[in-house]
């Protein structure tokens, strides 16, 4: 089992003791590290395979379930309890190229240990580990303040990701009300609406997550750590509040977008219907001249020509001039 495992997906295993670091540890000796007393170990993995899971699962003691849910991704975020340990699935999501990418993080908690599984576009969790290693007091409350760190590091991404959504929907605002909707205007709408969709689901479900930790798993989550999962439930509420202003702006947007788009077409229309009012005066005047009757009074006469092409240009004319002043042309 041990020759399958492939190393380039373990980020990083470390031991901790009373919140001090004291070394990596290979997979193989993690049971006999989590026996020392006022130990944990914090284990990252990225796009494990079942193997290296299978591995995991028997170094921790991980219910089968939860092993089977973390080799697949495309999860729901929740949080479930198998025993004295819990597994986590959290969304993450980043800007690239002003696109949103989103991605997993499985998490294993549990009395001793704490694992993380990273699927699709996430961010390293290194900065979190060395941020909390630079907190010894705060890490020595156990894996429950490491869970926290990382869910806030999580959330803290999203608020970028709400910035760069606003100034998308800032550039396609401005092209509306610049006169200039669009069928890219549109699909850009639609897009930016798609994506505020996808992040909605993404952070709803954590403000659950957070209450069900406030309030339940005492075993894993210390009394002394639950206030902080507090305040990520209190920064979701806000970023929740900024997209479903989003959305209502972005709904503004396209009746507004709609509305322009049938006030061009009306004008459209209306210039139409101006030159061929216009069009009707000579086609009118020249199909009567056309008529093949033997005797016209009008054509024996020698002003007959000027005096009809000038009755057109006049009459043409004046109706320009009545539909210029009206604004149809």
């Amino acid at each position: 089992m041990t020759e399958q495992i492939d190393s380039s997906r373990v980020m990083r295993c470390v031991a901790y003791q009373n919140g001090v670091s004291i070394g990596d540890v290979r997979i193989e000796d993690i049971s006999e590290v989590l026996q020392r007393e006022y130990t944990f170990v914090w284990l990252g993995l990225r796009e494990a395979n079942g193997e290296l899971l299978a591995k995991i699962q028997e170094e921790f003691g991980l219910h089968d379930l939860a092993i089977e849910d973390a080799c697949a991704a495309h999860q729901r975020p929740k949080v479930e309890e198998y025993g004295d340990s819990l597994f986590m699935v959290l969304h993450t999501a980043h800007l690239a190229e002003e696109q949103v990418e989103f991605g997993e993080t499985h998490i294993f908690l549990g009395p001793r240990f704490l694992v993380t599984v990273r699927h699709g576009a996430s961010r390293s969790h290194n900065k979190v580990r060395e941020r909390c290693e630079a907190m010894p007091q705060q890490l020595a409350k156990g894996p429950g303040f490491a869970l926290y760190s990382i869910m806030d590091f999580i959330v803290d991404n999203y608020v970028p990701v709400i910035d760069g959504l606003q100034q998308r929907f800032d550039v396609l605002e401005s092209a509306i009300f610049q006169y200039q909707p669009s069928r890219q205007t549109m699909e850009g709408l639609y897009e930016l609406k798609r994506e505020l969709l996808l992040l909605e689901s993404a952070i709803n479900p954590v403000i659950d997550i957070c209450n069900e930790l406030m309030r339940f798993h005492s075993e894993v989550i210390p009394k002394d750590v639950r206030v902080y999962f507090r305040d990520i439930a209190d920064h979701i509420k806000r970023i929740d509040q900024a997209i479903h202003g989003m959305r209502e702006m972005l709904f503004a947007a396209m009746q507004v977008h709609l509305t322009f788009e049938t006030v061009r077409q009306n004008d459209v229309v209306k210039r139409l219907a101006g030159w061929g009012a216009i069009l009707a005066v000579p086609t009118m005047v020249f199909s009567w001249y056309g008529m093949n009757f033997r005797h016209m009074p009008e054509l024996d006469w020698e002003y007959s020509y000027p005096a009809v092409v000038g009755g057109v240009t006049l009459c043409s004319l004046l109706l320009y001039l009545r539909l210029k002043r009206a604004g149809w042309l």
